[in-house]
């Protein structure tokens, strides 16, 4: 799986039941941590509920940091790690329009499909809701998204660079903003729920 596959280290059949496996275990993880409820997941946006939040950036952070490591010590050759293009704009537009779903249906793509394999009803009309949007992405293409998906090109963007510091004086700031956005949240969820116990 991963760079086992380009390396010829493993075959595509056997890539395929790894990757199969990983996504079994992914899902699992994810209906274990409360991931595929509703109500956790759109507890961001409401301020009653962050585990998400913490969950991901902890997860983003302990990726970079080991990404960083592991180049650090010639075990990775992050030239080889493949990223795409940056558009900003259909980033936006994007980032936006998913942003939007979040809030109404309560799921993200993946967490959808995983509460949909559960049996949740809601989840079900997400995904069908999904399946929707990208058969009227692909009919309305070249009249609506064609002149927009390639607007704002800024080519592959590393932040660090972009930003002009070293990647592990980014990573160290970025653990920084991590701690203190993990410190306020906290103080939003207690006053959030204190103030909804009380309304009970």
């Amino acid at each position: 799986m991963g760079p086992l596959f380009p390396l010829n280290l493993i075959g595509e059949e056997t890539n395929l039941i790894i990757g199969f496996f990983i996504g079994i275990g992914f899902g699992f993880l994810l209906e274990a941590a409360g991931f595929t409820n509703t109500r956790k997941l759109a507890g961001v946006f409401y301020g009653y509920d962050f585990v998400v939040l913490k969950v991901f950036f902890s997860a983003a952070i302990t990726a970079g940091i080991g990404i960083y490591l592991l180049s650090y010590y010639g075990y990775l050759d992050v030239k080889e790690i493949y990223y795409p293009q940056t558009f900003w704009i259909p980033t936006l537009i994007g980032g936006f329009i998913m942003a939007l779903g979040f809030i109404i249906g309560g799921f993200c793509p993946g967490t959808s499909i995983c509460a949909a394999a559960t049996g949740k009803v809601d989840a079900i009309i997400f995904v069908g809701g999904a399946i929707v949007g990208v058969f009227f992405y692909s009919v309305t293409f070249d009249a609506i998204w064609a002149p927009i998906r390639d607007s704002g090109a800024m080519g592959k963007v590393n932040i660090a660079s972009w930003m002009g510091i070293s990647q592990g004086l980014f990573l160290f700031l970025l653990t920084i903003i991590a701690v203190m956005a993990f410190f306020a949240v906290t103080i939003i969820q207690k006053r959030v729920t204190s103030k909804r116990d009380y309304k009970l």
